[in-house]
C-alpha cells in the first residue's frame, strides 16, 4: 500500500462514533430532525461521525430519509 495515512484513517476510529449499534437505536430521531428541517448533526455529533465512516449506516439513514419523506431511494 502506498498511502499508508489513508490506511491509517482506514483503520481508526473517531472517539465520538459511538458504533452501528447506537447509531440504529437513534436514527429515528436522527432522521426526524433532518425532516423538521434542524441540524441532526448538532444534537446527535456522534451519529454524524459514525455516518460518515460507516456506508452500510449511511445507506439505511438515506433509506430512512427517504421512506419518512414518502420518496423512493
Amino acid at each position: 500500500m502506498s498511502d499508508w495515512r489513508a490506511f491509517d484513517r482506514f483503520l481508526s476510529t473517531d472517539p465520538l462514533d459511538p458504533g452501528c449499534g447506537e447509531t440504529m437505536e437513534l436514527l429515528h430521531l436522527y432522521v426526524e430532525l433532518a425532516l423538521a428541517g434542524e441540524q441532526p448533526e448538532r444534537r446527535y455529533p456522534g451519529i454524524a461521525v459514525h455516518l460518515r465512516a460507516c456506508a452500510p449506516c449511511a445507506q439505511d439513514f438515506e433509506g430512512l430519509l427517504a421512506a419518512a419523506a414518502g420518496k423512493s431511494p
